[in-house]
């Protein structure tokens, strides 16, 4: 989206160095990297990121509207409604489409998904100093938002994670943690906040109290760094020692009631320039005629699990549940990462923390050449992948 910088960058390309780039985060951190990492980042320019932050700033409002709480108080499903559920979502994201308007050629985002749940929030620390290592970035571009530093940025998770407490007394809590694609973010924000990854079947309670197990020591848990997507946990046969409904002398960061508030749930009740139609299919008298235009996906999905790209009535008719699912215009995704072969498409992330308002601190990028930017869409491709979005502090 900066010519000279795309062109600069491209004709310094090598294998090498890109080779170079990937064995140092396999290396950097006690996990390797189980996703494809981007052979570039992209440069984003003024125009497009005043379009992003604009549109950020309306989802922002919109969240955070005492209409927007009234409409989500039926989002939680009853026997995984967690007590004691914050204000606000202590951390969120916004995934953006970037597309092209073809009256005038100007690039703008459009909303894709949003969700109160974590991301890479410790990855992408470790990605941008590592890709500096072997790429001549300009030092004046930052992946960061609101100003913030890469110092101030760890500065803002700990105060966000662990707060007050003892880093020894806070977990990162998911199921079977090393197994999971997502791993080597556990182990940065590890390295980053010194807070241990914890399997939620090797939690145990006494009281209200939780505890788990560091070095052969039971210590109690006083804050948990949520990572657990209890719809997957529902999907295992696996067992944990404590009722989620129940009220416990534990912080969770961020709340569980929000992923399900902040999700796909929320995507029928948003509106604005940059947010595609979308409807519960449960409330449809009549579908749109353009069904061809719209996708079907299962509300609480997630990394593209049950989407349907190739809608048709028949296929709606055959829903057992539709409750559980919306049906959202479909979003262009414009190629435009020019690259060796053909030009990759690019959804960016908008990672946000809860600092007293929402604060955006940072972001993360998803490059694709295929249908979708699902990895089954993307074998045998390059120039594709994970990476970040820079642009002028």
């Amino acid at each position: 989206m900066i010519p000279e910088l795309r062109k600069k960058f491209n004709s310094e390309f090598t294998e090498e160095k890109y080779n170079s780039f990937v064995r140092e985060m396999n290396d950097l951190l006690k996990y390797p990297v189980d996703f494809r990492i981007s052979e570039t980042p992209i440069f984003l320019s003024d125009e497009l990121k005043t379009k992003l932050l604009y549109a950020c700033d309306e989802l922002c409002k919109q969240l955070t509207s005492t209409e927007f709480k009234v409409q989500m108080k039926d989002a939680v499903p009853n026997y995984l409604n967690v007590p004691n559920e914050t204000d606000n979502p202590e951390l969120f994201v916004f995934d953006f489409a970037i597309c092209k308007d073809e009256n005038n050629n100007d690039f703008y985002p459009m909303l894709i998904e949003l969700q109160g749940f974590p991301t890479l929030y410790g990855y992408q620390y470790f990605f941008e100093k590592a890709i500096r290592n072997h790429f001549d970035l300009p030092l004046d571009y930052t992946p960061y938002f609101s100003n913030v530093t890469p110092v101030e940025y760890v500065s803002v998770l700990r105060n966000i994670i662990v707060a007050e407490a003892d880093p020894a007394n806070v977990i990162l809590l998911e199921i079977e943690p090393e197994k999971q694609k997502t791993r080597v973010d556990f182990a940065a924000t590890e390295k980053l906040l010194g807070i241990k990854e914890v399997c939620i079947s090797d939690v145990t309670k006494r009281g209200k109290v939780l505890y788990y197990k560091r070095n052969g020591i039971e210590i109690p848990i006083e804050r948990i760094y949520n990572r657990v997507i209890f719809d997957e946990l529902n999907r295992t046969e696996l067992k944990f020692n404590f009722d989620l409904n129940e009220d416990l002398n534990v912080t969770w960061v961020p709340h569980p009631n929000w992923f399900y508030k902040i999700s796909k749930y929320s995507l029928p009740v948003l509106k604005g320039e940059f947010v595609p139609k979308c409807y519960y299919l449960s409330a449809l008298k009549t579908y749109p005629n353009d069904l061809e235009n719209y996708v079907l996906k299962p509300l609480f999905s997630f990394a593209g699990l049950g989407v349907k790209i190739d809608v048709a009535k028949e296929m709606l008719d055959e829903i057992k549940d539709p409750e559980n699912y919306i049906l959202q215009e479909k979003v262009e995704y414009t190629p435009l990462i020019q690259t060796p072969d053909e030009e990759a498409k690019v959804e960016i992330r908008m990672m946000y923390v809860w600092d007293k308002k929402p604060l955006l601190v940072n972001n993360l990028v998803r490059q694709s050449k295929g249908k979708m930017m699902g990895v089954d869409f993307n074998k045998n491709k390059t120039w594709v992948g994970g990476s970040t979005a820079i642009h002028k502090q």
